[in-house]
């Protein structure tokens, strides 16, 4: 699934072939995504693209009109390209641009979702109540650590909680808990305000060092380019099971938690 730093480098991919043009027409081939594609979208055709922006996994563009809302779901990426290209099987919605361009929208499982949003999107259901963006400075360890309080639940599963911080995906949980050396199976609750100042600085670090390298590239993500991210080269312990880790050569181990593998290493992390 592509994670923050993935749909952070497709926005950031994308915007300059956006902003400051206008959709002349909207194309859409197939509306059975996650939910519906709405057919207000269509008042999207003829509106200047004003500024873009994400949301955690959410893709934000605005015009005078209202917002367009895009996540890439489970397989979903963009790509602009010109229109005389042929579409490829699973290329579901195109914006035709008045740069002569087109973005298109693929998405394999159609998991991802287009939405036309009028109003204030922080209002939007989708957004509402989505936790500190992890780069910003409402991200802070003392937000975790009063979160965190009686919780029995495991640190692993509060920063991968939206309502908590979002984009933090299993990929980088595992990486951030383990720059941190915190054991992903440790109960939120015990986990002192110190460890936690550690936990938020090795979550920002990571992302923000993925993101520099495009994204990881885990099957099915590729960039608006198509090229892959190069992140996947330096994971200290994510799918790197009975591997010896880096710092102390110990085998990294795997375990599941809430249907998820997670990777750590059983000395380093305490």
């Amino acid at each position: 699934m592509p994670e923050l730093p993935e749909v952070e480098t497709t926005l950031r991919g994308v915007s300059p072939h956006l902003v400051g043009h206008t959709i002349r027409e909207l194309i859409v081939q197939e509306r059975r995504l996650r939910w519906p594609v709405p057919d207000d979208l269509i008042e999207i055709e003829g509106a200047p693209i004003l500024s873009g922006s994400r949301r955690g996994k959410y893709l934000l563009f605005t015009t005078a009109r209202g917002t367009l809302l895009i996540h890439l779901g489970m397989s979903g990426s963009l790509r602009v390209l010109a229109p005389s290209l042929p579409w490829r099987k699973h290329d579901h919605v195109a914006f035709r641009l008045d740069s002569g361009m087109e973005l298109r929208f693929h998405d394999p499982r159609r998991f991802g979702t287009i939405q036309w949003i009028k109003g204030s999107p922080s209002d939007h259901p989708l957004l509402k109540d989505l936790g500190p963006e992890p780069l910003s400075p409402d991200f802070s360890a003392r937000h975790l650590y009063d979160l965190s309080r009686h919780r029995k639940s495991s640190v692993k599963a509060l920063i991968m909680d939206s309502h908590s911080v979002v984009g933090v995906g299993n990929i980088y949980a595992c990486e951030a808990l383990f720059m941190a050396g915190i054991r992903p199976t440790l109960a939120a609750g015990k986990v002192s305000l110190p460890r936690f100042e550690r936990l938020t600085s090795a979550i920002r670090e990571v992302l923000a060092a993925s993101i520099e390298m495009g994204g990881t590239t885990l099957r099915d993500f590729l960039n608006e380019s198509g090229e892959p991210g190069y992140f996947k080269q330096t994971l200290r312990v994510y799918d790197r099971e009975a591997q010896p880790c880096h710092t102390c050569g110990t085998p990294i181990k795997r375990i599941v938690q809430t249907n998820r593998s997670t990777f750590y290493c059983p000395k380093c992390q305490r």
